[in-house]
């Protein structure tokens, strides 16, 4: 017996020409045309979701690579995706930034204190940006994070 219900028309129909299945499931992530108005509501919020994640995650070093790659992949393929990653990698470069000059301060222990309390600011402010950013970007509204410079438009 099968694990699909009967009338599912994602496992009974047959795919177009040339395509699998899968292909016809997964065509938005590979694809180059232009994203659903959902699509792009969708992938701009995980410009923000999955950096953030993965910067809580890896100690503040994966966030800049999820922004990257969700910009290269989708700054194509609609307005509101590619603006929503750009802010994304626009906060990510921000507090790189931030990061190195406060682990500057740190090592040079006459300004650790200083640079463990930037340290600590850094980390909340970009986390406080992605968070409000992927709400925002959910909700389909255009949103630029404050204290952020364009590095990438």
């Amino acid at each position: 017996m099968s694990q699909y219900p009967q009338g599912d028309p994602a496992y009974q129909s047959t795919p177009p020409a040339g395509q699998t299945n899968f292909e016809r499931t997964m065509g938005d992530i590979g694809g180059s045309g232009p994203l659903s108005p959902q699509q792009e509501r969708t992938w701009a919020t995980l410009s923000h979701v999955v950096p953030l994640a993965l910067f809580i995650l890896s100690a503040g070093t994966l966030g800049f690579v999820a922004s990257l790659v969700i910009y290269l992949m989708y700054k194509d393929r609609g307005p509101f995706v590619r603006q929503n990653a750009a802010n994304s990698l626009n906060i990510q470069i921000a507090m790189g930034i931030g990061v190195v000059i406060s682990w500057i301060m740190i090592l040079t222990i006459i300004l650790s204190p200083i640079g463990v309390l930037g340290l600590i600011a850094v980390a909340i402010w970009g986390c406080v940006l992605h968070a409000l950013a992927a709400v925002k970007a959910n909700n389909g509204e255009w949103y630029k994070p404050p204290m952020t410079p364009d590095f990438v438009k």
